[in-house]
Order: structure tokens, then C-alpha cells, then sequence
């Protein structure tokens, strides 16, 4: 039995990674994405010099590594840029209004706002998990504090940096191309 012509194997067009787009992008607008996900001018500039990355996993590792070596002043400007961890719209008000007093008193012992990665938990555990841990950590001291909170800053900065290359990509709609994103920008929700 003999058979008919054999169609050519369709090939569909290479569509780019997002991370093979952030490689390739110009180092400006490859800084102004690593700025909105990093919030400091050094740590996303020493992110974007070592370019290209193979895969996410070392682009995260090199975030994290930078961030190491960033000084108290890089900490205090990339925490200056964060913003209160948002509730669940259902919330009830006394929580917020909890968190709200807790905030202000962290806050002012402190002198910057409480920062937390909350990527792992639950939407409804959200605001006992945010109470909670800003109580905890009001009793640290100083010193203490800042070192926990550059830690929670490398971990949010992971889950921007993750979020934003593995769902979007450059002609993406649930984040703006590489180079449309203002460096002042609020930083995708935590």
C-alpha cells in the first residue's frame, strides 16, 4: 500500500522567553525592570552587568547575590520604596485596623516600613501571618531588624523577579514589554 505525499512538518515560530528578552535588552531597560522589581539603583545595575544569565535560577541566585553586598544607605533607599503589605479585600476592619497601629508603631521604631514575603501563604492566613510577624519583630532590636529586613527585600525581590519572567513576556498583557516600565513604578503586589 502506498501513501500519499507527507505534509512538511510544521514548525511554529520561536517566541522569545522572557528571559532570553531581558538578556537581550538594552542595559537601560534591562536596569529599569530589575529597578522596579530591586527598588536600588546599585543592586540593579550590578544585576544587569552580568548578563546574559542561562536560566532564571541563576539570574535569581546573581539578585541574591547582590544584594549582599549592598550597604546600609542601599538598604535604607530600596526599604524607602516598598510599600505595607496588602490585605485580602475581605479583611475584616478591626484587622486593619490592627495592623494599621502595629504598622505605625513598627514604623517609628524603626524608621522604615515593615517589609514581609508572603509569596507562600495563603490569602486567608495573610493578615494573622502579617500581625503576627510584625509583632514578633517589634521586639527586635535595631541591628537585628535591618538584617531581617534586607532578608524579606532579597525574598520579595525573588518573587517579583520570578513573577514577572515566567508569566510575562515581552508582548505579554500581564506586565508591560522590557523598557515600558517607569523605574518608579509600584513593584507587581506581594
Amino acid at each position: 500500500m502506498t501513501r500519499g505525499l507527507t505534509l512538511p512538518g510544521h514548525r511554529l515560530p520561536h517566541l522569545p522567553r522572557p528571559l532570553d528578552a531581558f538578556n537581550a535588552a538594552p542595559a537601560t531597560e534591562a536596569r529599569a525592570l530589575l529597578l522596579r522589581c530591586l527598588h536600588s539603583h546599585r543592586w540593579s545595575h550590578r544585576v544587569a552587568a552580568h548578563r546574559p544569565y542561562p536560566d532564571l535560577d541563576a539570574l535569581l541566585a546573581a539578585a541574591d547575590e547582590a544584594a549582599y553586598d549592598l550597604s546600609p544607605a542601599d538598604i535604607s533607599g530600596a526599604l524607602a520604596h516598598e510599600s505595607l503589605p496588602t490585605l485580602p479585600a475581605d479583611t475584616y476592619s478591626a484587622a486593619h485596623m490592627a495592623l494599621d497601629a502595629q504598622h505605625a508603631a513598627y514604623e517609628a521604631r524603626f524608621g522604615h516600613v515593615f517589609v514581609i514575603y508572603l509569596g507562600d501563604i495563603p490569602p486567608a492566613e495573610t493578615a494573622d501571618r502579617i500581625l503576627e510577624a510584625i509583632r514578633s519583630r517589634s521586639a527586635n532590636d535595631p541591628d537585628e531588624e535591618r538584617a531581617i529586613a534586607a532578608d524579606e527585600l532579597r525574598r520579595l525581590a525573588r518573587g517579583r523577579l520570578g513573577t514577572f519572567l515566567r508569566s510575562a513576556g515581552p508582548s505579554s498583557p500581564a506586565a508591560p514589554p522590557l523598557g515600558a516600565t517607569s523605574p518608579n513604578a509600584p513593584a507587581p503586589g506581594r
